[in-house]
C-alpha cells in the first residue's frame, strides 16, 4: 500500500474512532463512516470490510515503545509519556472507546481482547525490564506489576464513561504506577521533580 493509501486508512480510523467513542460499537455503520470521511461506500470498502474490522484494528493499535527502547531513551521518559496518554483518555470520556469496547466484547469477541491484553502486558513488561536494566525502575516482578497497571487502567477506562472523574483520579493512577516502578512520587510543588 502506498503513502496515499496509508493516509486514507489513517483518516478512516480517526473518523471511526470519533464515531465509536460517541455512539458505541453497535450504532456505527459504514454509511456513518462514509459521511465522516467523505469516501464513497466503494472507496471505504476498498480499505475495510466492515465496522468490525476497523474497530478491531483500532483496538490493536499499540503505543510503540520498542523503537524508543532501541534508541536508548530514558525508561522514565517513556513511562511519563504512557501515563500522560492514559491520563488524557481517562479525563476525556467523550474520546473513550469504553462503551464500544463493552458492546464489542458482548458480541462474543473475547479472543480479540485476550490478544490485546497479552500485547499490552508484553509492552509493559518490556518497559519494566528495560527500566530495571537502566536502574531507573526498582527491582520488581514485571508480571505482577503489569497486571496491576492494566487492570487498574481498564477499570478506570470503563468507569470514566459513566462516572465523572476529576483530574485527581487520573493523577492518582499515574502516581500509583510511578511509585510502583520507581519508588518515587512526582511532587507538584517542586515543579514536577521527583522526590522520595
Amino acid at each position: 500500500m502506498g503513502e496515499k493509501g496509508a493516509k486514507t486508512r489513517e483518516r478512516i480510523r480517526a473518523a471511526a474512532y470519533r464515531l465509536f467513542a460517541e455512539k458505541g460499537f453497535k450504532e456505527v455503520t459504514m454509511t456513518d463512516i462514509c459521511g465522516e470521511t467523505g469516501l464513497s461506500r466503494g472507496g471505504l470498502y476498498r480499505y475495510y470490510g466492515g465496522t468490525e474490522e476497523i474497530f478491531s484494528e483500532l483496538l490493536s493499535e499499540e503505543y510503540r515503545i520498542r523503537e524508543r527502547i532501541g534508541r536508548k531513551e530514558s525508561a522514565a521518559a517513556i513511562l511519563e509519556d504512557m501515563l500522560e496518554s492514559v491520563r488524557s483518555e481517562i479525563l476525556a470520556k467523550e474520546n473513550s472507546l469504553s462503551l464500544a469496547i463493552y458492546e464489542y466484547a458482548n458480541l462474543g469477541n473475547e479472543a480479540v481482547f485476550i490478544r490485546i491484553h497479552e500485547k499490552a502486558k508484553k509492552r509493559w513488561m518490556e518497559l519494566i525490564r528495560y527500566g530495571m536494566e537502566t536502574k531507573e525502575f526498582r527491582e520488581t516482578d514485571p508480571d505482577m506489576v503489569s497486571n496491576m497497571i492494566l487492570y487498574y487502567y481498564q477499570g478506570l477506562r470503563m468507569w470514566s464513561r459513566v462516572i465523572p472523574f476529576d483530574a485527581r483520579v487520573a493523577e492518582y493512577y499515574a502516581e500509583t504506577v510511578r511509585e510502583a516502578l520507581t519508588g518515587k512520587r512526582k511532587c507538584e510543588d517542586l515543579g514536577g521533580n521527583y522526590d522520595f
